[in-house]
């Protein structure tokens, strides 16, 4: 005999309490779900962000704060890279593009990065809008930025936006970016000239006759700083060694893998350290498996409760049920079919939980990915693995499995005790 629709019909009656359980169910298995599929998007969405970025130097100190700095624009206080290490790091034959990174400021709460036009070239590609910057008053802008090209704007240091803190001279954006997947994408670019300029600090490049003579016009002419921008020079490498600065840090792309070694390990000096940043998350990440490790089996003891005290309020339920069960059996029913139906009866109900938590779960960690993807800028793809669905299924076998438990309690009750 089919025992389908005894099951619909005793879920029917309790409807209410059912959706109850069943929704206690789903949001424990969402939990565990959500856990593991993020941490999964977090991983794989923060490694492929820091792509290219073969090899980074920096100044000693935490090699984390150097990674989150300049691959992940989180800046932070550091020292900075000596100008004579960045002349002779500029100078390695074995290295195809070296970028210095400045940053300190901001732009109307966006981070300031000072680098190279090579290396937006290298990060972004072509441009989506625009073109590249030319001249230190110029800017390049991430893909989530949410300013236009032609637009003018002050640096603010240290992110503090109001009068006193912005620095002088207006700047100009001339350019979007491309989406790069990357923290970049929430950045705004300029000239590591301008920002070693809006420092105090050398710019890289020795003063040129025309530049005196635009000086002295200016001066002559009593104009501002917006004046001098509309005259500033051509920017970016070749540097002159004796003018350079330091910098926080430096990202180099080398001819080849012997040669990234080989650049790590001669720049592992007292001045300076060299690190891969994929080795950086390596370690992070061997931190963030202990934790999601811990957070899962706390989620799977969650589950296992949860689903152990509603089948407790689902042995009441079923005896409840105890005069309908007494009277199939009087109408011949064996001990096997109310068995069945019984079984039958919380087994669904856990199944129909723990697959609508795995819905739930996968939905939670896309609302979380595109939280985080807005604040960094880094695209964090949320998939759905087969270690997923055999959690699942495993928590549908152990319900299936602890759903005997009121099924035999409904098997060995007499039929007369049922029907009194």
């Amino acid at each position: 005999m089919n025992p389908f629709p005894i099951v619909l019909s005793l879920r029917h009656r309790q409807r209410v309490t059912l959706i109850f359980f069943v929704a206690l169910i789903t949001f424990a298995v969402a939990l565990g779900v959500a856990i593991t599929t993020q941490e999964r998007a977090v991983r794989q969405g923060s490694a492929r962000a820091a792509d290219k970025f073969d090899l980074v130097v920096g100044a000693p100190g935490s090699p984390f704060d150097l990674v989150l700095a300049s691959v992940y624009a989180r800046p932070t206080s550091m020292g900075l890279v000596p100008a004579e290490d960045l002349a002779r790091l500029m100078a390695e034959p074995e290295a195809d593009m070296v970028a210095p990174i400045g940053f300190g400021d901001s732009i109307e709460g966006f981070p300031l990065m000072g680098t190279t036009a090579q290396f937006v070239s290298h990060l972004s590609g072509d441009l989506a809008e625009g073109q590249i910057f030319a001249h230190e008053d110029e800017l390049v802008i991430g893909a989530n930025v949410p300013l236009k090209v032609g637009d003018i704007v002050h640096a603010a240091h240290d992110a503090l936006d109001s009068e006193e803190h912005l620095h002088e001279g207006s700047l100009t954006i001339v350019g979007r970016m491309a989406r790069t997947q990357s923290a970049w994408d929430n950045a705004v670019v300029a000239p590591i000239e301008q920002v070693w300029e809006s420092h105090g600090l050398l710019n890289g490049h020795a003063p040129t006759e025309e530049a005196h003579e635009e000086a002295a016009e200016d001066a002559s002419d009593d104009h501002d700083a917006e004046a001098h921008n509309d005259h500033a020079a051509p920017v970016g490498p070749p540097f002159d060694p004796a003018y350079l600065a330091g910098v926080p840090a430096v990202v180099v792309k080398s001819a080849n893998v012997p040669a990234a070694y080989g650049l790590r390990t001669a720049y592992r000096t007292s001045s300076t350290q060299a690190v891969f940043p994929a080795e950086i998350l390596v370690q992070l990440y061997a931190v963030l498996g202990d934790a999601r490790a811990i957070m899962s089996f706390l989620a799977l003891a969650t589950q296992v409760l949860v689903v152990a005290a509603i089948l407790s309020g689902v042995m009441v339920i079923l005896q409840l049920f105890r005069t309908r069960f007494a009277v199939l059996r009087a109408l011949g029913a064996s001990r096997g079919y109310v068995f069945l139906v019984a079984w039958s009866y919380v087994a669904m109900l856990i199944a129909a939980g723990a697959l609508a938590g795995l819905v739930l779960g996968v939905l939670a960690s896309y609302g979380v990915s595109r939280f985080l993807e807005l604040r960094s800028g880094i695209a964090i793809p949320v998939s759905l693995a087969w270690q997923d669905v055999q959690f699942v299924l495993a928590l549908i076998l152990v319900g299936a499995a602890m759903a005997v438990i009121p099924a035999v309690g409904v098997f060995r009750q007499p039929v007369v005790d049922g029907l009194n």
